[in-house]
């Protein structure tokens, strides 16, 4: 599957602006991640665009529903991948496999950053400074709050 094909399935299964600003941000920084580590930048980028690709159709059902929407398209590693990103959320897939566990950090990471930008009045990445980050990263009820906020805006 090219960019373009894995681009077209996000489109039929999603309809929410800010998620899929949230999945073409995972692809990057997983393309990022596989040129960083010579491993195959467009599969990475595919896992990134895909791996929520269950969570507007089927929320409750999310990380469970991926063989039925991608089935005869992507190979069982690229399944397992996504399912693993769910982990102790949704699924018992256990992250093991090196790009597996930098999804789940890749998903988290760009959710809190999105949670800090949206702190700030004007809404851009480029005002957020790295020091304010560094003190919410410490702030144990940051994240508990903006998971809630942040689904709130995903969700629209």
């Amino acid at each position: 599957m090219n960019r373009e094909e894995a681009y077209k399935i996000l489109e039929k299964n999603m309809t929410k602006p800010n998620l899929i600003k949230h999945c073409l941000a995972v692809e990057a920084v997983m393309k990022h991640f596989a040129e960083m580590n010579n491993e195959d930048t467009e599969y990475w980028g595919n896992v990134g665009l895909l791996h929520d690709i269950d969570y507007e159709l089927y929320p409750e059902e999310h990380c469970k529903k991926y063989k039925e929407v991608l089935k005869d398209v992507v190979d069982y590693d690229f399944i397992r991948t996504l399912e693993s990103h769910g982990h102790e959320l949704c699924t018992e897939v256990r992250p093991e496999k090196f790009m597996e566990k930098i999804l789940i950090t890749i998903d988290q990471l760009t959710g809190f950053i999105t949670a800090c930008v949206l702190m700030k009045p004007s809404k851009k990445l480029e005002d957020v400074e790295m020091a304010s980050m560094l003190k919410k990263w410490k702030r144990k009820d940051f994240a508990s709050r903006n998971t809630k906020r942040e689904n709130r805006i995903l969700d629209k």
